[in-house]
């Protein structure tokens, strides 16, 4: 099995070097970079498969980088912020992070931060291969191959905006409780956590709907979860 890589960007030693120990001891293969721009390079040469990322970096900060890391790479991102402002936290989230955690932290929180981020992509990665291909007529969702375009142009989905649409769309017109998807696709600790549903799902209706507004496709159950309504039944793979 492959050591797991994580890239480390923040601009306080002793917080970077503080992680750095402490995952280094539990097995990962860690790399760092005080500034942004050293950051994306890193990512772009150590292709790392965790970003942990501090908002508040010199020049070009942590909410530039989760979006330019974005543009080229789905590996994980964990973001670091020094307020509790949840407007950071949205923000971080819709960008394409896949976690957020407010300093000053628990080295035990982060690394269950971690441990949870890394199970999905993990999860994501060996999920059992399905054959067939669901088809709106607006979007196409190839599981084969793990292929999402939209009139006929490809799209790029994060591990975790691809597993939270494929639960959906393996039940067409079945409620899927928000619990059940902050279980199946984050994990057990994050059941409670609906402000992660309702912005990856924003995030979704973006990329899929004609009208992200009006939701043709991914419809809200208010209190409950979410539906995935097709247009048309899931069909074989040709």
């Amino acid at each position: 099995m492959s050591i797991a890589k994580v890239v480390i960007v923040d601009d306080e030693p002793n917080l970077v070097k503080f992680v750095s120990q402490n995952l280094r001891a539990r097995g990962y293969d860690v790399a760092d970079a005080s500034n942004g721009l050293e950051g994306v390079e890193l990512v772009r040469s150590y292709k790392p498969d965790l970003l942990i990322l501090d908002i508040g970096l010199p020049g070009m900060d942590g909410f530039e980088v989760c979006s330019y890391v974005r543009s080229f790479s789905d590996t994980s991102i964990i973001m670091l912020t020094a307020s509790g402002n949840e407007g950071d936290k949205i923000r971080a989230l819709d960008l394409g992070a896949d976690d957020y955690l407010t300093k000053p932290f628990a080295i035990g929180e982060l690394m269950a931060r971690v441990r949870a981020v890394m199970r999905r992509a993990q999860r994501s990665a060996e999920a059992q291969v399905r054959h067939e291909v669901v088809d709106t007529g607006d979007f196409r969702v190839d599981f084969q191959h793990r292929r999402v375009t939209r009139q006929g142009v490809e799209l790029k989905l994060t591990p975790t905006e691809y597993s939270l649409l494929e639960e959906l769309l393996t039940r067409p017109d079945v409620v899927v409780t928000h619990r059940q998807l902050l279980t199946n696709v984050w994990g057990a600790e994050y059941r409670d956590d609906t402000e992660y549903l309702r912005v990856y799902m924003g995030r979704l209706r973006h990329k899929l709907e004609p009208d992200p507004a009006n939701p043709r496709y991914l419809r809200t159950e208010p209190g409950v979860g979410y539906r995935f309504t097709p247009s048309a039944a899931p069909v074989a793979a040709g």
